[in-house]
């Protein structure tokens, strides 16, 4: 797969605070609000059957639960790749298989799916990595030559890492192992990571992989936000202190929203004010932020400067995306969440995809000024 140098075409972005209350920095992305019917976009389906390449028998793909999307926007539609988990295993977060299926829609809210997943574990070089607990929270872009890499978590339910795939359908994908399998001589090896969310910025209507002084950049982790840089998408250096630790650019806030776990939500966004960075947060079980319940994950948003995207210049102060409706508080994750994986420009504004209480698929929109 051929990939392009991009030439960052910087486009404004104006936003307001999702609460009415609040006074907003004029870098954010928003106000994000939900669709007037207010239900999730995307819900399982018991149907959905799948003959898993592994086992060789049927499977319900995605009968429990569909949550924590991807999406960008090809030939006109959104597509939606979201995380779909079937029944086996123990009734416990992260012990069912997750497979990704991919759903389009024109309109951004309502969508099509396929019968069937485009991603998931197989008899492949990775199986030892997927299986079985599958392929989990993908976030995806688009290259300068309209393919696409995908940046998902890789979990065999012993350990996990950030998985890179390329495809150029969205369809038919190729897996090139763990993002940083081949970095400081495989000092990587054994580290555990996850969500990861290349750095965009708008080409023609679309967002696009950008590069920032000759690189590509990546935000990744949990806990910490680190970063990351690569010359093709596809294998990832993390950066470095003079200890030789991957640095942290971001890190848990007491009593805020993001007082444990702060987390790489959707592939960040360049801007002329800098890197937006839509980032997801834990809030504490003591010492958080007191408008949430413990353990709620809500999402923020975080700027860092262009010329140094290792500078963080600010953050919000308060969500743009918190766990208000009753399918965002119940469900798999009954401490409730809104957690955002996948933002898209369309239609003349911004579509936020995020997963509900790890269980469903919803959106928020927001005005692009």
């Amino acid at each position: 797969m051929k990939i392009d140098r991009v030439l960052i075409m910087v486009v404004p972005l104006l936003a307001a605070s999702v609460l009415p209350a609040q006074s907003a920095a004029t870098w954010e992305i928003g106000p994000f609000t939900r669709p007037a019917n207010g239900d999730p976009v995307i819900t399982p389906s018991p149907q959905s059957i799948f003959t898993d390449p592994i086992l060789n028998a049927s499977i319900h793909w995605e009968i429990l639960h569909t949550f924590n999307p991807a999406a960008i926007v090809r030939n006109g539609k959104v597509f939606v790749l979201y995380r779909a988990e079937d029944n086996s295993g123990t009734m416990q977060i992260g012990e069912h298989t997750s497979r990704l299926g991919l759903a389009e829609s024109n309109d951004g809210i309502h969508f099509t799916r396929r019968a069937e997943p485009v991603f998931y574990p197989s008899k492949d070089t990775q199986q030892f990595r997927e299986w079985p607990g599958g392929v989990e929270d993908p976030r995806i872009v688009e290259t300068s030559d309209g393919a696409y890499v995908l940046t998902y978590t890789q979990w065999n339910r012993s350990t996990y890492s950030v998985g890179i795939a390329t495809s150029s359908d969205l369809i038919h994908w190729t897996k090139h192992g763990p993002a940083f399998a081949s970095a400081s001589n495989g000092k990587y090896a054994q580290l555990k990571y996850k969500s990861a969310g290349i750095v965009t910025h708008l080409q023609n209507g679309r967002l696009v992989a950008a590069k920032i002084n000759g690189e590509f950049w990546m935000y990744w982790g949990e806990g910490a936000i680190h970063l990351a840089t690569s010359s093709d998408l596809i294998h990832w250096n993390p950066l470095e202190s003079a200890q030789g630790d991957p640095i942290e650019v971001l890190r848990p806030r007491p009593q805020h929203f993001d007082s444990t776990f702060p987390e790489t939500g959707p592939p960040p966004v360049l801007t002329t004010a800098g890197i937006v960075v839509l980032y997801n947060g834990k809030n504490a079980v003591t010492g958080g932020d007191p408008d949430l319940g413990p353990n709620a994950y809500a999402a923020g948003e975080a700027l860092f400067d262009i010329r140094d995207p290792t500078h963080l210049i600010e953050q919000t102060e308060h969500p743009v995306l918190k766990p208000i409706m009753p399918y965002e508080k119940t469900g798999q994750y009954a401490a409730g969440t809104t957690f955002a994986e996948g933002l898209v420009y369309f239609h003349s504004q911004w579509f936020l995809y995020y997963g509900c209480a790890d269980s469903l698929v919803a959106v928020a929109t927001a005005p692009h000024k």
